[in-house]
């Protein structure tokens, strides 16, 4: 077999450049520090008016330039600057020359937008009455916002990228998902390399409002550091959270022969849909069972290959204990002495960007040596066994890691990444 090629005989995947940015701070260095040092990026809300919200903490990023000007301007920020450290740490000019993958929220116009193009014309109503406003120019930058692929547009000018930018929204999968396509590309012979983004700047009293009536939002506002506790006895539900990660994928073949720095290599991916609710996973955790499996048949790899775990770990009653059962179906009892923590206790839950920011936490946990922390268990869940290094870092000398996305609506996608090729 080619030192190029996987059991299959596609091409190997490289990652060659990464970018990240959090709650905790924009790029990889700053992010590191702070995740395995147990920091929280969660905090009170200031950007917006938080009264009458049940919930009024989140980990939003306000330190951009976009911050404060909406959902549409902070996602492309985040978008932008973590595809900006990435295609320079991976020694690319600004002609990528390959495709680009977004995963970015289901974009739409925020009700202060809706009303002010609503205000500009004075005949119609409703919907006809906005696409009068947006017709006569006096909504058209707002109506280009709330289009769904002009983030993606715009990033493809930037970084010079190849093709139709495909933008993609699979919920908290997203991000995976986003990676997914990229590797998939590639294996098909499409292309040499990818770029794939996930990112979300969607935290809003709107979307405070619409997670809350799902009751799906801790409401632990005191001590925002301390609400998200993924697998904790106590844990009361998920802390919106805004960041963005961007991931050069290549062939491994094309990597080296250009000498570029090989970060890691993703070894497989896992889909699995389920169709039980659009927000809740189904009881018995099947579809998530699947898409880990999946993902391990698609790397080539065993359960026992697997040193590591970056869960999906929401802090919702549901999901963890979803998660835990998917993980002891699948690893058995070998699954009480695997490292599983949750980056989400740190950096609350990104959304659309979560797949695309834990793969990069994953890559930098084989890279460094280092696994983050699961911080704020104090009171473990006696249902759910798992290590999940709680509260402080670890050394370890990891060389394969899975990292789960289980979103809602059902859309379940896992990555297997690996520090070196096979």
């Amino acid at each position: 077999m080619s030192r190029y090629k996987d059991h299959l005989g596609r091409p190997l995947i490289a990652v060659t450049g990464m970018g990240v940015v959090t709650s905790l701070g924009a790029g990889k260095t700053e992010n590191w520090l702070k995740l395995t040092a147990g920091a929280s990026g969660i905090h009170a809300i200031t950007r917006f008016p938080v009264d009458h919200l049940k919930t009024t903490i989140a980990g939003t990023v306000d330190f951009l330039p976009g911050s404060d000007k909406g959902m549409y301007a902070l996602t492309y920020e985040l978008a932008a600057s973590a595809g900006q450290e990435a295609i320079s740490e991976a020694g690319i000019g600004s002609d990528f020359g390959g495709p680009l993958f977004l995963a970015s929220p289901p974009v739409e116009l925020v009700w202060a937008d809706r009303l002010a193009m609503y205000r500009s014309v004075n005949e119609g109503s409703g919907y006809q009455r906005l696409l009068e406003a947006a017709r006569a120019g006096n909504g058209a930058s707002i109506f280009d916002e709330a289009l769904f692929g002009t983030v993606a547009d715009r990033l493809a000018v930037l970084f010079g990228t190849r093709g139709l930018p495909i933008t993609t929204s699979t919920a908290c999968a997203s991000g995976a998902t986003a990676i997914q396509l990229g590797v998939e590309a590639i294996r098909r012979g499409e292309c040499d390399r990818a770029l794939a983004i996930g990112a979300d700047g969607s935290a809003s009293a709107e979307s405070m409002v619409r997670f809350s009536l799902l009751s799906a939002l801790s409401m632990q506002n005191e001590t925002p550091e301390r609400a998200s506790k993924p697998f904790s006895r106590d844990r009361d539900g998920f802390v919106l959270a805004e960041g963005g990660a961007a991931l050069v994928l290549e062939s491994l073949e094309s990597a080296v022969a250009r000498g570029a720095t090989v970060l890691g290599i993703m070894r497989g991916c896992g889909e699995k849909a389920d169709d039980f609710h659009r927000t809740r996973s189904k009881p018995d955790g099947s579809p998530a069972i699947a898409a880990v499996k999946l993902a391990l048949d698609d790397a080539g790899v065993s359960e026992d290959e697997i040193g590591y775990v970056n869960a999906h770990g929401t802090s919702t009653p549901e999901n963890d204990k979803m998660e835990h059962l998917s993980l002891s179906t699948v690893f058995g009892p070998r699954i009480r002495s695997v490292p599983v923590s949750s980056n989400k206790s740190m950096i609350g839950h990104t959304l659309s960007a979560a797949g695309a920011i834990e793969a990069v936490f994953s890559l930098m946990t084989m890279r460094e040596g280092v696994l983050p922390p699961t911080i704020n268990y104090d009171h473990p869940d006696p249902a759910i066994d798992l290590d999940v290094v709680p509260n402080v870092k670890r050394e370890a000398d990891v060389s394969t890691v899975l990292s789960n996305s289980f979103g809602f609506g059902g859309q379940n996608a896992c990555l297997v990444m690996a520090r070196e090729p096979v």
